[in-house]
Parts: C-alpha cells; sequence; structure tokens
C-alpha cells in the first residue's frame, strides 16, 4: 500500500481552479442539469446530482440558482440542453489526456479542443484511444500529517478498495465509483476531511515530463481547461 504521491501536482491543480472561480458556477450549473435530466430531480435517487449540488454549495452557488437549473433540465422550465462529450487525445511525450466537455453546439466544441491540441503541441485521437489507460472510481487525497492507520481502517471497513501512502506522507483512497458517497460519508463521519473528494479517471501509469516538456505540457492542459465547454481535463503525465 504505498506509492508515490502527486501531492504538489495536486496543490498546484487546486490553485489553478482556484484562480478560476469565475467559471465555477458556469461548470457547476451545466453538470446540475445533465444530472437532473439524466436522472431526475429528486436528490434521494440520483447520487450525481447530490454530488453536483455539493460541489455548488462548496462553490456559493444560491440555492435559489440551483433549483432553478434542476426544474430547467426536468422540463418545468424552458432550459438550454448540454450534451455530454468526451474528446481524447495526445499531449507532450505522448501523454495520454482526457477532455469532458458539457455543450450545446458540438459542432463549436470539437474545433475548440481541436485547435487547443493542434496550436500548443498535442494532437487529438480517436474515441477509445487512450480512455483505457485509466480507471473511472473515487479518489480521496489527504494532506501530509494525516492519520494514515485511522484513513485506512475507516475507508476499508467501509468499502474503499485501496489506500495508497505517498513518499510524502499524502494518503490517497481509492474507491468504486459506486461506493465514493458511502465511503465519503465514513470518513466525515469519523472526522476525517480530505483535501480532494472527487469521482475522477485516474491514470493507471504516468508519464514523466520535466523542464521545457514539463513546462509546454501545462500550458496545454491550461488552454484546454479554459475552453468554455470544457468541464474536466484528465491525463497521465507526472510534472516534475
Amino acid at each position: 500500500m504505498a506509492g508515490h504521491s502527486k501531492w504538489a501536482n495536486i496543490q498546484h491543480r487546486k490553485g489553478r481552479q482556484d484562480d478560476k472561480r469565475g467559471k465555477v458556477w458556469t461548470r457547476v450549473i451545466r453538470e446540475i442539469m445533465v444530472a437532473a435530466r439524466l436522472g431526475g430531480g429528486d436528490l434521494s435517487i440520483n447520487p450525481r446530482l447530490r454530488l453536483a449540488v455539493e460541489k455548488a454549495k462548496a462553490a456559493n452557488l444560491p440555492i435559489d440558482t440551483v433549483k432553478r437549473n434542476i426544474d430547467k433540465a426536468t422540463g418545468n422550465l424552458e432550459g438550454v440542453s448540454y450534451e455530454e462529450i468526451r474528446y481524447e487525445g495526445y499531449g507532450i511525450g505522448g501523454a495520454a489526456i482526457l477532455v469532458d466537455t458539457m455543450t450545446d453546439n458540438r459542432v463549436r466544441t470539437v474545433a475548440e479542443v481541436r485547435h487547443a491540441f493542434s496550436k500548443y503541441g498535442g494532437s487529438m485521437g480517436t474515441a477509445g484511444s487512450v480512455v483505457f489507460q485509466f480507471k473511472h472510481c473515487g479518489q480521496f487525497i489527504f494532506a501530509p500529517g494525516a492519520s494514515e492507520d485511522k484513513v485506512m481502517e475507516v475507508a476499508l471497513e467501509a468499502g474503499a478498495e485501496d489506500v495508497i501512502a505517498g513518499d510524502d506522507g499524502a494518503i490517497e483512497v481509492l474507491t468504486a465509483a459506486a461506493d465514493f458517497e458511502a465511503v465519503k460519508n465514513a470518513l466525515e463521519a469519523a472526522g476525517l476531511r480530505p483535501d480532494v473528494a472527487e469521482v475522477t479517471m485516474r491514470p493507471e501509469n504516468t508519464v514523466e515530463l520535466g523542464g521545457d516538456d514539463a513546462a509546454r505540457m501545462q500550458k496545454l492542459l491550461d488552454v484546454l481547461e479554459d475552453l468554455d465547454d470544457v468541464q474536466d481535463v484528465f491525463h497521465n503525465a507526472d510534472l516534475l
């Protein structure tokens, strides 16, 4: 259960997200609308919508806005219809990249994503070209200093698949996507608050990039993340 932690990369990503708070509400609203459209507006039976509403609360999105967009998505109000599209591609050094989007205009979105890849040193791939290198799972990450024994005991008892101790003291908990909520509730009930808690696409292996290659890869990732229709960008680059 030992392993290399990506704590520095995680902190950088969180900092990038904090710098882009102006876009957070837009992304959260889109996630709420898609989750409600696919699974209905009842939070008690729609775990994806529950998670989206939690993100909305964390981003201080007004509750009236949350309710209005659920109503739009479930047909109670007229609204824009978004669809989910995932694009796959390659970055610097052949690193694998997944770009998850929500869009009301797929022609616009694919053109913007393709342009970003081609302009900044990457290339678009076909569907299925890199997604096999990632695992859809729940992920919790605790900063260095958390009690490994306590995290491990609570997480595994709640159904987590693995607990990985990083070289720098950070702790990563992995769960099946379906078990994310149960493990999250158990950790919080035990007073354990992770710094990261999300359902994600976790790379099965990584490609190390340093120096200019790391800088070029970060630029490509930043440009992709800044596109209006992009919800998430996942990659397997370990930026040194």
